[in-house]
């Protein structure tokens, strides 16, 4: 008879750490294709980003954290709130720019917030988040927490004077924060091959002496322990890392990208990889859950994602005076003037 040792699943992290990326990976799946569906039937309008692809570059940073740790991002940003725990009703509302949405249905998709999770919001301007992101890890460092802050931009972004100023006040005040660039190959429709002679991009971080490194974002496990690292050396008072996610998006830049840029192979090469199906696969190869107990998430977190959408039908638009509320939150901000 075989020992219970020899039983055991080869695995490096616990049931319930694999059933979160799990479940968390396939509601932003989930939730995103349904996205691109209602964009279809016109119900969402604007501008849309879907994150289809680069679902473990947020799970496996959250798992790496703590609660208290803040969050700010590009505007790719459904996934990051739905695995931090944002009620999903209140995403797609804001999607629906409807008044029960994360921003009451002023931000629409790049502007996602919830202070609840200290998701410190999706930003439209390229590159604008990475020194707000330095400074809200200032502001942990000032108060003496031991908070970071996850402070994520597309590839683009790197090509931002921002970004090296940031870089360099970072590292000379040793703030808490981790930079992360999601690099999925292209800056909307330009390869990183046709904008830049640095092509490793986690390099850049390099000029600065900043400890740096590229990950393999589709892999949920990779990423997990590349943050942790970088959240040791920061609550240590060492400073800012920057780590390349090296990943993808199976979808266009954005719901009206035609996508001629890249061929059909490329992308099927990189489904091939696709973080979900790979810790799915991972699960199950390992007999750490069986497949009636993932069927059951599958059903779960289809469920949840019907019901956001009935909310978000469901839920009213902000009436016109709307636009004048929210302006200045506090009531008696000491510089308003009469």
């Amino acid at each position: 008879m075989a020992s219970t040792k020899e039983k055991a699943p080869k695995v490096k992290y616990s049931k319930e750490t694999y059933m979160y990326w799990y479940e968390s990976m396939y509601l932003q799946r989930k939730f995103e294709e349904k996205a691109g569906q209602l964009y279809g039937q016109q119900k969402i309008r604007g501008f849309c980003h879907l994150y289809i692809g680069q679902e473990a570059c947020s799970s496996g940073a959250v798992s790496a954290l703590t609660k208290d740790d803040k969050w700010i991002t590009a505007y790719r940003d459904h996934g990051h709130p739905l695995a931090l725990g944002t009620d999903p009703n209140r995403i797609m509302a804001e999607l629906f720019g409807k008044v029960t949405g994360t921003t009451k249905g002023k931000g629409g998709s790049m502007h996602i917030f919830d202070k609840d999770v200290n998701f410190i919001g999706g930003h439209g301007i390229v590159g604008a988040q990475i020194p707000l992101g330095a400074g809200i890890a200032f502001a942990e460092k000032y108060k003496g927490t031991q908070n970071l802050c996850m402070c994520y931009f597309g590839d683009g972004a790197v090509r931002q004077g921002a970004l090296h100023e940031a870089f360099n006040m970072a590292m000379t005040w040793k703030l808490p924060v981790i930079f992360v660039v999601e690099n999925n190959g292209y800056a909307m429709g330009t390869s990183v091959e046709r904008t830049s002679n640095v092509r490793e991009l986690y390099t850049i971080g390099e000029a600065y002496d900043m400890p740096s490194e590229p990950v393999d974002a589709m892999d949920v496990e990779m990423v997990h322990e590349a943050v942790k690292r970088a959240a040791d050396r920061a609550r240590a008072g060492e400073g800012p890392t920057f780590l390349e996610f090296k990943t993808y998006r199976f979808r266009g830049h954005s719901m009206s990208d035609p996508q001629k840029y890249r061929t059909k192979e490329e992308v099927e090469q990189w489904k091939s990889r696709d973080p979900l199906e790979m810790v799915r696969d991972r699960i199950l190869t390992n007999g750490v859950a069986t497949e009636a107990e993932l069927d059951a998430i599958d059903a779960k977190v289809k469920d949840i994602v019907e019901a956001s959408v009935k909310f978000a039908e469901e839920s009213s638009y902000p009436e016109p005076e709307a636009a004048f509320e929210d302006v200045y939150v506090d009531t008696d901000y000491p510089f308003l003037r009469e």
